[in-house]
């Protein structure tokens, strides 16, 4: 049986209060082409019902801008300043909202994944995970802030992720998985 390729725009999201990062990608089959990613930066706003505002408005323009099928976003890093968890919870939060409001499914990874997924390594650093995204998806222009491409490690985590429920992309073997992703080999 033939299966038509995935083609799927995803939006990634790095979540911050003070900055969030984006990447929204475009994937067509084992393809990924990176159509934009930055930052919104939050740290001229004093009251953080201002920034969450933002954070809100500019997610729907992005959604609006690029109609993604779907929202990655990374999940909070549990740490132990339980006040930058929360504020980094509502960022999430908001950001999440923006995409239900439009009915696109979320779905949230850990940052250890997402770092996993892009470089093979749950401990890597941003540049590490920088440097990995422009050798396997071609992006040129790495911007001075990381939080862009961690969001951009987002979306592309989540393209990397197996269907469920249909044909799934996993492999029992190197071999099978070189076989069923060339395009993901180089």
């Amino acid at each position: 049986m033939v299966t038509k390729a995935k083609e799927r725009i995803i939006l990634g999201i790095d979540p911050g209060n003070v900055i969030m990062g984006y990447g929204i990608i475009e994937q067509k089959g084992n393809k990924i082409q990176c159509l934009t990613l930055g930052v919104i930066a939050l740290s001229k706003y004093d009251d953080i019902f201002a920034r969450l505002q933002i954070i809100y408005t500019r997610t729907l323009g992005l959604i609006t801008a690029y109609k993604p099928d779907e929202l990655a976003i990374e999940a909070p890093f549990y740490g132990k300043n339980v006040q930058s968890m929360l504020k980094l919870g509502r960022a999430q939060g908001v950001a999440m909202a923006a995409a239900l409001h439009h009915n696109i499914p979320v779905f949230e990874y850990a940052p250890r994944k997402i770092k996993m997924a892009i470089t093979g390594n749950g401990n890597a650093s941003k540049e590490q995970v920088s440097a990995m995204l422009q050798k396997t998806i071609g992006i040129t222009e790495i911007p001075e802030n990381f939080d862009a491409t961690d969001g951009l490690a987002a979306a592309v985590c989540h393209a990397y992720q197996p269907e469920i429920g249909g044909d799934s992309m996993t492999a029992k073997s190197w071999k099978e998985f070189i076989n069923k992703n060339p395009g993901r080999i180089k």
